[in-house]
């Protein structure tokens, strides 16, 4: 499918918001969202996994209440990082059994809350487990628990969004922890799920099978000693996501649909295929009878589903043109892009320019620009020298590939009002968030 939405078609919807009137003096800046791409890309992601396979998109991508009642319409779950982005997604109308729940820090309340509903759970560490052993005797639970396990795979090319390396904040490390890993699995019937996650948006596919790979091993061999012992074996297995998109029209992304014919390869027995478990070196004949198909996939994707369906427009309120170098100041800066702004390295967008009317402009301006945000802090720039037509005032700069991990971590700072948010179906717009009134802020802050 597409990756991006070009230059040409973001010009037409913009054209089509100012002729609507949906583009007000006020709106100084609109989030849009793609939700005819959205769609196709779940789409994508439903047909290239077993039909059973639950897709707990990442809320923390996302969390708008229209974009996950819109979500939840395609018959995909959701994935939480905090018992708020559970509320979330109970209230946008998911049954908890399509909630997975994944906080690192997670209280007792929180575990207590998260068993009550029969939302799957994942403990972060060996005490979780400790405490979760203790709650099933006083709560009566549906829910399935699984474990994050780091299978140590190293780092990607950005090192804050990797969480795979020898150490790491998530999950238990297989390498120094196997023995105790083991023991958990052989002491606890009820813990039948394994998860992990790689990374992000910089961590290769070769990585992100690994992972799954090593794990995948790991299962098997705990599921041949549950067997003997007469217990369920593992049968759910959550792979994350991580994948990672492209935010430049001259990068080619890794395919999903290559990622998950990788995966047959490394792990077949997730997609109906024959097991085989690795031991020395060697491979093995699976020796689990019966297991075959009955496994559970789980997957929590969120930027590949998420960041290319959106973009931004700011307009342009002054430019300032000194020896070298322009200064765009436009409406947007690190309270809607906080990575971008602080790590601009490996955080960076496409850029293009619209005039007054959403007209795509052409051309070089002979000095590059800066594009500066509103914030009271020096580092408040979206981004640094880049190559664009002449921008004027009133101009729009558009901020490709927006759809998520923007608006999510919105920054308070300064106080500014939220942007409107637009989402556009098959040529017709509709509001998924009103721009933020100045008692909406006051309240926040009282």
């Amino acid at each position: 499918m597409q990756m991006n939405i070009s230059r040409h078609q973001i010009s037409d919807i913009v054209q089509q918001a100012l002729k609507e009137g949906l583009v007000r003096e006020e709106d100084t800046a609109i989030l849009f969202q793609d939700l005819g791409y959205l769609k196709s890309r779940i789409s994508d992601l439903i047909s290239l996994f077993p039909p059973d396979t639950l897709h707990g998109l990442a809320i923390k991508t996302n969390p708008l209440a229209k974009i996950l009642e819109f979500t939840r319409s395609l018959g995909v779950g959701a994935e939480a990082a905090t018992v708020g982005e559970i509320n979330l997604s109970l209230q946008a109308g998911f049954s908890p059994d399509k909630i997975v729940f994944d906080s690192p820090v997670k209280t007792i309340s929180d575990l207590q809350f998260a068993l009550k509903k029969g939302i799957h759970l994942n403990c972060d560490n060996l005490s979780e487990l400790k405490r979760v052993n203790i709650l099933l005797k006083e709560v009566d639970s549906s829910s399935t628990i699984g474990i994050r396990i780091n299978p140590q795979v190293g780092f990607g090319t950005i090192l804050e969004s990797s969480v795979a390396g020898d150490y790491s904040k998530f999950g238990v490390p297989i390498q120094t922890n196997r023995n105790e890993l083991t023991e958990a699995f052989l002491t606890y019937p009820w813990l039948t799920g394994v998860h992990l996650h790689v990374g992000s948006q910089g961590c290769s596919v070769e990585m992100l099978v690994e992972g799954v790979g090593i794990l995948y091993d790991f299962a098997l061999e705990i599921n041949e000693q549950r067997t003997a012992n007469g217990e369920q074996p593992i049968t759910i297995f959550d792979i994350g996501g991580g994948l990672p998109v492209s935010y430049r029209y001259d990068h080619d992304p890794p395919r999903m649909e290559n990622y998950v014919e990788a995966l047959k390869v490394r792990a077949p027995g997730l997609f109906g295929g024959k097991e085989a478990w690795r031991h020395g070196g060697m491979e093995m004949n699976k020796r689990t009878s019966g297991q075959e198909d009955k496994w559970g996939l789980i997957t929590e994707f969120g930027r590949w589903v998420f960041v290319n369906s959106g973009f931004t427009i700011s307009r342009v309120e002054y430019v300032k043109r000194d020896p070298g170098i322009n200064t765009a100041m436009i409406h947007v800066g690190a309270d809607l892009f906080v990575r971008e702004c602080l790590n601009p390295t490996d955080w960076m967008h496409e850029y293009s320019v619209l005039d007054k009317e959403g007209n795509l402009k052409e051309g070089k301006d002979e000095h590059p620009y800066n594009l500066a945000g509103p914030l009271c802090f020096a580092g408040d720039i979206v981004a640094k020298h880049v190559i664009l037509p002449k921008v004027e005032e009133g101009d729009y700069i558009i901020i490709h590939d927006t759809g998520g991990y923007t608006f999510s971590m919105w920054s308070r700072y300064n106080s500014r009002q939220t942007p409107r948010i637009l989402g556009i179906r098959d040529g017709v717009f509709s509001v998924l968030k009103e721009r933020e009134s100045f008692e909406e802020i006051a309240r926040f802050w009282t």
